[in-house]
C-alpha cells in the first residue's frame, strides 16, 4: 500500500534516507523535509519504494518528481508508475497546471513517464547534468504554456 508520510517525523526521515540508500546507492540522498512524500509498504510494512515532489523552482504552476526509487526485489511490479500516478493526483489538488522531472541514463525511469503520458522537452535553464532528458506533462487542460517564475536573485532550478 502506498502511504503519504510527514517528514517532520524522524522515523519517516530515516525510513526515505534508508530507501534512496537502498535504491540509489550511487546518489546522494537528498533533503526531504521539504514537499510531499510517499512510502510504499508490503502487506507486512516492509518500506520497498518511495517517492517526493516539491513545487518547481522554475515555475509557479508546476510540480516538480523530485526522487523516487523501488527497492531491487520489488522492481518490475509497477510501482514507480503507481508513484507517478500519485504526484500527478496531488499535483492536480494543488492546482499546479504541470508536472515536470529529469532523468539521467535511466531508461526504466524513462519509459516509465512516457508511460505516464510525459513528453520529452527542452527546458530554457536546464538544472540536471548535461545528458540529462527533461519531461513535462500538461495536467491543465486549459493552461498551455507555464507561468515562470522571476529571474531576479539566483535560484537552483527544478
Amino acid at each position: 500500500y502506498t502511504r503519504s508520510v510527514d517528514t517532520r517525523d524522524s522515523a519517516t526521515r530515516n525510513v526515505l534516507l534508508y530507501l534512496q540508500k537502498k535504491c540509489l546507492p550511487s546518489d546522494k540522498p537528498c533533503d526531504v523535509l521539504h514537499g510531499h512524500w510517499w512510502i510504499v509498504y508490503t502487506d507486512t510494512d516492509i518500506p520497498v519504494a518511495f517517492a517526493g515532489m516539491t513545487r518547481s523552482s522554475q515555475w509557479l504552476d508546476a510540480g516538480y518528481l523530485c526522487r523516487a526509487g523501488v527497492t531491487p526485489d520489488y522492481t518490475g511490479n509497477g510501482l514507480q508508475k503507481k508513484l507517478i500516478r500519485v504526484r500527478i493526483a496531488k499535483a492536480k489538488k494543488l492546482n499546479w497546471n504541470w508536472v515536470v522531472t529529469d532523468t539521467t541514463a535511466n531508461p526504466a525511469s524513462s519509459n516509465s513517464l512516457i508511460s505516464q503520458g510525459f513528453r520529452l522537452y527542452e527546458p530554457s535553464v536546464p538544472w540536471a547534468y548535461k545528458h540529462s532528458l527533461y519531461w513535462r506533462l500538461n495536467i491543465s487542460k486549459d493552461k498551455y504554456r507555464a507561468v515562470q517564475r522571476s529571474r531576479s536573485k539566483k535560484v537552483k532550478a527544478s
